[in-house]
Formats: structure tokens, sequence, C-alpha cells
């Protein structure tokens, strides 16, 4: 090889190394949706995923410090409880799972440090191809267009698709939602049309999941987008075309809805899940009684009970995170969760108004945040992939977001338009 050829080949190997991480990133993502085996392709994935990533170079920062350090005492709360019942494998297995999807989160988060927009892009590629597949799925088992096969994708007559349970199909599929609807808003007439048309898979089979938390998590994240769409708007157009879309898209559910709850059989589940009490809500050991007799357990186990405990005392589990992570990993692993959860929703809030060239996702991705441990007040997320996921990439978006709002901040201020009072002196684009 000659000197000259050097300066030349060193760049070349840098960008096949870039794609090979591109690639595997929208895997990741892809394979988010299949998780009906332990350990699911997911895990096989995002190890090897991580495994090039660091093999190849990462870059870390001061500003994952504080994430890192809240997911290591997060789990060793949880180490800390297993010791307990040591006697016991599954709950030291659980134990190992919630490690390693922690320390997806750091990795989510640092991989955006470089190369930033187009490898957030390739990873959101991914999820969104990972939702188009469990849709059609979903939609086609839940229709039984599947032949034998479609009992395999269903359970209690409720979609769960390449899921284990419904419940965690329709919390899956809300940030593709968002971002098929934030292309709504934002893209170009043809893009906006085939985005229109995933939302509407989406939504499909967010309905035949029978999730009543994913309903209400797709309704409010997607008015929350479009509300920090508009204020964030500089456009009187764009925040025109939000109000337009909002009002249209209100016209064309109730049309979807209506078509699909003429069908017997699914009009008479939605009448059943729609009730805001179920039966397994009521009573002493219903869902909310669950909710205070294991608080009692809690503040009287400083260490907690240890994982998977609580449903050999009650008839089922907590179904509440910030209740289950109390009694699975003990005090410290409860503050640290509603720790964790605070401090990523007020410091998130921040850089929604922070304008960054990845601005559009941020919100979706934010927005998706905010569903998610909203629901995870009604339902145990601990183990949802894609929590973790959204978690990371949330902090790895502030991280790398901060020198734009440093330099927003650091601008002179200046009279604003109405002359009333003052504003900096300008934004980033």
């Amino acid at each position: 090889m000659t000197a000259a050829a050097i300066p030349v080949a060193a760049p070349r190997l840098n960008r096949s190394v870039e794609r090979l991480r591109g690639a595997l990133l929208w895997l990741t993502g892809f394979s988010g949706a299949i998780v009906l085996m332990e350990p699911s392709p997911y895990e096989i994935t995002s190890l090897l995923t991580i495994f090039v990533f660091v093999c190849t170079g990462m870059t870390l920062r001061p500003g994952l410090m504080p994430l890192f350090v809240l997911l290591l005492l997060y789990n060793t709360g949880f180490s800390i409880a297993v010791l307990q019942i040591t006697d016991q494998s599954k709950p030291t297995t659980w134990v190992a799972v919630s490690w390693y999807l922690s320390l997806t989160a750091v990795f989510f988060a640092a991989m955006l440090f470089q190369n930033t927009q187009e490898r957030l892009a390739l990873l959101m590629r991914g999820t969104t191809m990972a939702a188009l597949m469990a849709s059609v799925i979903a939609i086609l088992a839940y229709f039984h267009l599947l032949g034998p096969a479609s009992d395999f994708f269903l359970m209690y007559d409720r979609a769960h698709s390449t899921f284990n349970d419904p419940n965690v199909l329709g919390a899956f599929l809300i940030l593709p939602s968002l971002l098929a609807l934030q292309r709504i808003l934002n893209g170009k007439f043809t893009d906006a049309a085939r985005a229109s048309v995933l939302l509407g898979l989406f939504s499909i089979a967010v309905l035949l999941s029978f999730s009543r938390a994913a309903w209400g998590q797709l309704a409010g994240t997607s008015a929350l987008l479009m509300f920090f769409t508009f204020v964030t708007s500089r456009s009187p157009n764009e925040r025109l075309r939000i109000v337009l879309i909002a009002i249209a898209a209100i016209a064309v559910l109730a049309l979807v809805l209506a078509a699909i709850l003429s069908i017997d059989r699914v009009a008479e589940l939605f009448k059943q899940r729609a009730a805001l009490e179920q039966s397994y809500d009521a009573g002493p050991l219903g869902r909310f009684g669950r909710y205070a007799l294991g608080a009692e357990i809690a503040v009287e186990n400083p260490f907690g009970i240890g994982p998977l405990q609580f449903s050999k005392i009650f008839p089922e589990d907590p179904h509440n995170t910030y209740l289950n992570t109390f009694l699975s990993g003990g005090w410290l692993t409860g503050f640290v969760y509603v720790t964790l959860v605070f401090t990523t929703l007020v410091r998130g809030l921040r850089y929604v108004f922070v304008a960054t060239p990845w601005r559009k996702m941020y919100l979706a991705v934010y927005c998706a945040f905010v569903g998610t441990v909203i629901e995870s007040a009604i339902i145990d997320i601990d183990h949802w992939r894609h929590f973790f996921l959204i978690t990371g990439v949330v902090w790895g978006l502030m991280i790398v977001s901060q020198p734009y709002r440093r330099a927003v901040s650091a601008r002179p201020a200046r009279p604003d338009a109405s002359g009333l009072g003052l504003a900096p002196a300008g934004r980033a684009a």
C-alpha cells in the first residue's frame, strides 16, 4: 500500500463501519417487536450492536453520568432484594435481564453522540417497520385471515401479534404512531399520505389489542404531540395545517371506529373493555385493592420482598410500576425510579423548546416517554424493551442538544416584534 492510498482508504473504512453500525441499529429497532421467546431476537441483535459499537469506538460524555448512576442504583436495589430469595432461579434471571435492559438504555443514549440524525433515523425506521409488521399480523390474525395460525397471535380474543401480551403490543405501537403523526404534520403531501396509511394501520392494531391504557395513551400522546408541534412552530401556515389535520383526524377516526364497531364481535368486546372498571379491578384483592395492600408491605420492607414475589401473595402482579419497584427492589429502587421519571420529564420538557435539527423526532420520542410513564401507574413496564429504548433516546438527544440550548441562552436580548418585551437575538434553525 502506498502512502498516498492511506488517506483514501481510511475514510472509506470509516464509511463502511458506519454503514454497519446503521444497519445494526435498524435491525435492533426492527427486532424489538419479536418477543415471543426468551431470549428474544432483540436481545441477540442489541447485544451484537453494542459489541460492534464498543469495538469500533464509542464516544461518552459527562452528561450521560446522571442516567448511568440512576440505572446503576435502580438495579442495585433489585440485586440486594433478590438475596432474600436466592433459592429461586427466576427472580435471579429477572434481575439479570433488568441489568441488561438498563445497559441498552445507556447505549441508545451514547450512540447518539455522533452522527445523531442518521443514527436516530435508522433506529426509528427499524422501529416503524417492526410496528408495521406487528400491526399487519395483529389485524390479519384478529379476523382469522392467517388460517389456523391466527389463534397463535390472539389472547382472549385480543390481538397480541408478535408480543406475549396485548397490552405490550398496544404500548409498543405508540412511538411509531407518533412518528407517523409527526410526518403527517410536517411532511410533504406524498410523505404525509404514506404516513397516514401507517398511522391508520397502527391505530387499528391498537384498537384490536383492546388495551384501555394503549387507547388512552394513543389519544393523549397524539394530542400532546400536536400541541408541542403547534407551539414550537414559527409559521402561521404550519399552525393552520396542524389545526386542520387535527379536525380531519377526529373525523376520520370517528368513521373508522364506526366501521370497525359495526362488526358485532368487535363491538361486544369494545363495550366490555371500554368500561372504566373491570371485574378484576374491584374488590379487596382487585387491582386497586392490591395497591393499598402492596403499599403497606412496601412501607414495612425497606429492602423489598424481591422480584416476582408479589403474585405469590396476591392473585396477580401489582400492575403498577411505581409500587412494584418499591416491592421488588426496596426503597432504593423505588425512589430511584421516581427520580428517573421526574428528572427525565422535567429536563426533557426544556428541550422541547430548543430548535435542533432533530427536534421533530425528539417531540415524538418525548411524548412517547410521557405516555409510557403515565401508563406505568396502572401496569408493570419493568421489562418493556421499548421503554428503555425511549428513555435512552430521550437522554441522548438532551445531551447532544445542550450546545443548541446554550447558544440560544448566550445570545444578547433584543426587542421582540411587538416592541413590548425582550427576546433572544436569534435562534438555532
